[in-house]
């Protein structure tokens, strides 16, 4: 079944809301290797270029200083959310797969909940 434009707009609003706040939800705890790739930040970078065709697509400043990326491919729609601590380290935080840049303004409502 087909959806409505506008419900998949909606949808897909809802879907990168929920992924970003997960992000800063994410990205303001501790970083620990606990299962999380961490490594060299030019290896990993290096690496999502070459394999994955991601580029950097936004950046931000999390709780200690924290430094915050996305990385996506605009081709293949993966994204990789990755954190570096002032002393260098990179851990992936996230990673997944529709990845579709908003540059309209998303303001929740009630039925967002």
């Amino acid at each position: 079944m087909m959806r409505a434009p506008e419900q998949s707009k909606d949808m897909n609003k809802q879907f990168i809301f929920g992924a970003a706040m997960g992000a800063i939800l994410i990205a303001t705890q501790p970083l620990y290797a606990n299962g999380r790739p961490c490594g060299e930040r030019e290896k990993i970078i290096a690496d999502l270029a070459n394999n994955h065709g991601e580029t950097r697509q936004s950046i931000g400043l999390g709780l200690n200083n924290v430094v915050i990326e996305t990385f996506a491919s605009e081709e293949t729609g993966s994204w990789t959310i990755l954190a570096t601590t002032p002393a260098g380290r990179s851990c992936l935080v996230a990673n997944g797969v529709a990845f579709e840049a908003a540059n309209d303004p998303f303001v929740p409502t009630k039925n967002d909940a």
